[in-house]
């Protein structure tokens, strides 16, 4: 493998925090090694539309608790069948090449990084384009990792927003239902009814949502209460 001297960065998907810490840290530690890094600007539509630019360390100095993402995103997946018509995959490829870089870091989710391994694997392209993924998700649901950026602070927001309903649904005797994200994934509403202390919690993981017991247990602990 030839030696790397040139990285382009690309953030992917939804934004979340931690975002800038990551392009940050990206930029110097790359300055460590005497890299230089490049910006692929609005996820791999910046890589399908050239536009890539410098990011010099001066750029990111100060983004560390700033929120969001100073390279901007985007979900646009070069492999998508309307993008393959259009020869996507290519483009990325002679646009990679046009600016020197030689791999690429992807900040992103599940998607972002089935990319970046296509890419890595050389598919659709006249050679592979080295990447490494940065597992970026408030769902926590990529393969591989423990914990992704963003989760933490999405657990952290819907247990304070799990707590103000609990002591409403206590003064008034009431039952409150929180619905959190995560699509397929229950990670975020395990760890919010772990951290709230809430009676039950269902997760996409238990099918079928036993939501008939759920019910049956509520109904006993509300008997006897006034609404």
């Amino acid at each position: 493998m030839q030696e790397v001297k040139r990285i382009g960065v690309l953030t992917g998907g939804g934004d979340c925090p931690g975002l800038n810490a990551a392009i940050r840290a990206v930029v110097m530690r790359a300055s460590d090694y005497g890299y230089e890094v490049y910006a692929i600007e609005n996820g791999w539509a910046g890589a399908i539309e050239d536009q890539i630019r410098p990011l010099p360390i001066e750029e990111v100095e100060y983004i560390i608790g700033q929120g969001g993402t100073i390279i901007h995103t985007s979900r646009t997946n070069p492999y998508s069948e309307r993008r393959l018509k259009e020869g996507a995959p290519q483009r990325v490829y002679e646009n990679v090449k046009k600016h020197g870089i030689d791999a690429i870091v992807a900040i992103g989710g599940d998607d972002t990084q089935s990319v970046a391994a296509r890419l890595s694997a050389g598919e659709g392209i006249p050679e592979p384009i080295p990447c490494v993924g940065v597992p970026k998700t408030m769902d926590n649901d990529v393969w591989g990792t423990d914990w992704c950026f963003g989760f933490d602070s999405a657990v952290t927001v819907a247990v304070d927003a799990a707590e103000r309903l609990r002591d409403t649904a206590r003064s008034h005797h009431r039952v409150m239902v929180l619905e959190v994200m995560g699509r397929k994934a229950g990670w975020v509403a395990l760890f919010t009814a772990l951290g709230a202390g809430a009676d039950w919690v269902l997760v996409p993981e238990e099918s079928p949502a036993p939501i008939e017991q759920m019910c049956e247990e509520l109904k006993k602990e509300k008997i006897g209460r006034a609404s």
